[in-house]
C-alpha cells in the first residue's frame, strides 16, 4: 500500500465561501475564510504552504504559496449545515432530508415531559447564543434551579446549568431523558449538555460539554475501518458525533491546542490507521460569538501547531485538513453557515500542486480514504487518491 497512516483535521466552521443553495439557508454573502482575512490579514505561512491561499484570500502579499501537496474545495451534497451531517457525509452517508430543527423553541408537550422527567422547571425554550442565553438567564437559573434549555438554527437540544447548581451527574442524565424524547422521538440531530461556572456577569462554559448524536444512518468509512480491525483514533467531539461506533479509542479535549497536541502524540506513537480530529473551538469560542479577532488568532495557533506537525509525518502518511460547514463571524447571524470546505492533502507520497478542483461531496474524502486503507468502495462519493498519488 502507498499509504499506511491518514490524520484528518477539521477546523471547525472554517468555511470558504457560500453554495449555491446558501440563500435558502438565509446565508448569501457568507464566506467564513475570506471575510476574516478582510478584516484580520492572516499570517499562516503552513496553511498557505498547503495551498490554502489558492482557495480563498488570506489578506497577506501573497508568499511561499507553491503548495506542498493537492488543494481544492467540497461542497456539501446533503442538505444543512449542522456538525453532524457534515461530518457523517465526509465519512460516506449523504442524507436525503435535513434533520428536523425547531426555531420557534419546543412544542409545551416536549417542554412538560422534561420537566416532569427531570423534576426540574425549563427557561428559554428559544433559538439563541449559547454564551448570550447563560448571560440573560443564568442568574434566574441560579436563584431556581431551572434548567436553560435553547436551540439553534441546528437540530439540536441544549441545555445549559451552572455545575454548582445542577451536579453534572444531574446535567449529563437530563440529556438522556432529552435525547429520548427528541432524538428517539423526534429524530433530531444531537442533545448537548453545556454546563457553565462562575457568577452573573463573568459566566463561563467548562470543558464538561457532553454531545449524544443519533447513531449514524448508515455504514460510514469507520464501521468499515472497525470491521477491518484497522484503528480508528477519535479526537475532541468526534466519538461523540458518530455516537461513538466505529471508534477504537476516543480522545476528548478541553481546547483546540489540547486536539493538536492530542494528534501530534498519536502520530507519534500510532504504527497504523485513522487519526481523526475535530477542532471545536473555532465554532463555540469564535464563530457562533461573532469574535473575528479571535478566530483569526486561532487560525494562526493551529497554523503553528501545524508548522510542528508536518516534519513529524512519516512516508506513508496521508494529512488531510478540512472543515465540516461554515460559521462566519463578520455577519449578523451567530449561526452555522452553508458553505463550501477547503480539502488540503500532502504528505511525502503525495503529488505536489494538484488541483482537486471543486468536489461535488464532502464523501469525496470518505470514499478516498476508503480505498486508502483497501475497504472497499463507499455507497458515495469519487476517491481523489489516484489523482494526488506519487
Amino acid at each position: 500500500m502507498a499509504f499506511e497512516r491518514a490524520i484528518v483535521i477539521v477546523l471547525d466552521s472554517l468555511g470558504i465561501g457560500e453554495l449555491p443553495d446558501a440563500l435558502s439557508y438565509g446565508d448569501q454573502g457568507s464566506n467564513t475564510l475570506a471575510n476574516i482575512a478582510l478584516q484580520v490579514p492572516l499570517r499562516v505561512p503552513a496553511l498557505r504552504s498547503l495551498g490554502l491561499a489558492r482557495l480563498s484570500p488570506l489578506g497577506e502579499a501573497p508568499e511561499n504559496d507553491v503548495a506542498l501537496g493537492a488543494c481544492g474545495r467540497m461542497a456539501e451534497a446533503s442538505p444543512g449545515k449542522d456538525s453532524v451531517t457534515g461530518h457523517w457525509e465526509m465519512m460516506g452517508i449523504v442524507l436525503d432530508r435535513p434533520f428536523p430543527v425547531f426555531p420557534e423553541g419546543f412544542s409545551r408537550s416536549i417542554i412538560e415531559e422534561f420537566s416532569r422527567q427531570t423534576g426540574r422547571q425549563v427557561l428559554g425554550n428559544k433559538a439563541a447564543s449559547g454564551t448570550g442565553i447563560i448571560d440573560e438567564l443564568g442568574p434566574q437559573h441560579m436563584r431556581t434551579g431551572a434548567l436553560i434549555v435553547y436551540t439553534s438554527a441546528d437540530s439540536v437540544f441544549q441545555i445549559a446549568a451552572h455545575e454548582e447548581v445542577v451536579p453534572l451527574k444531574e446535567l449529563y442524565r437530563a440529556c438522556e431523558i432529552a435525547y429520548r424524547l427528541v432524538v428517539d422521538g423526534l429524530g433530531m440531530g444531537r442533545v448537548i449538555a453545556r454546563p457553565f461556572v462562575g457568577g452573573p456577569g463573568a459566566f463561563t462554559r467548562t470543558s464538561n460539554r457532553h454531545d449524544y448524536a443519533l447513531p449514524p444512518s448508515g455504514e460510514t468509512l469507520l464501521d468499515r475501518l472497525h470491521a477491518a480491525a484497522t484503528p480508528v483514533i477519535a479526537i475532541g467531539k468526534i466519538a461523540d458525533l458518530f455516537a461513538g461506533r466505529g471508534v477504537t479509542r476516543a480522545l476528548p479535549t478541553v481546547s483546540d491546542d489540547h486536539g493538536m497536541s492530542a494528534v501530534i502524540d498519536q502520530v507519534t506513537a500510532l504504527d497504523r490507521g485513522l487519526v481523526f480530529a475535530n477542532l471545536v473551538d473555532f465554532d463555540t469560542q469564535y464563530g457562533h460569538r461573532n469574535d473575528v479577532s479571535g478566530y483569526a488568532a486561532n487560525l494562526e495557533r493551529f497554523d503553528t501547531r501545524l508548522t510542528a506537525l508536518l516534519p513529524r509525518l512519516r512516508p506513508g502518511d496521508l494529512l488531510i485538513v478540512t472543515a465540516d460547514h461554515g460559521n462566519d463571524p463578520t455577519t449578523p447571524s451567530t449561526d452555522h453557515s452553508r458553505e463550501y470546505v477547503p480539502v488540503l492533502a500532502t504528505g511525502g507520497r503525495v503529488r505536489r500542486g494538484v488541483d482537486l478542483g471543486t468536489r461535488l461531496t464532502f464523501a469525496d474524502l470518505g470514499q478516498t480514504l476508503a480505498e486508502l486503507f483497501g475497504v472497499g468502495a463507499m455507497r458515495h462519493g469519487t476517491s481523489f487518491l489516484g489523482e494526488i498519488s506519487t
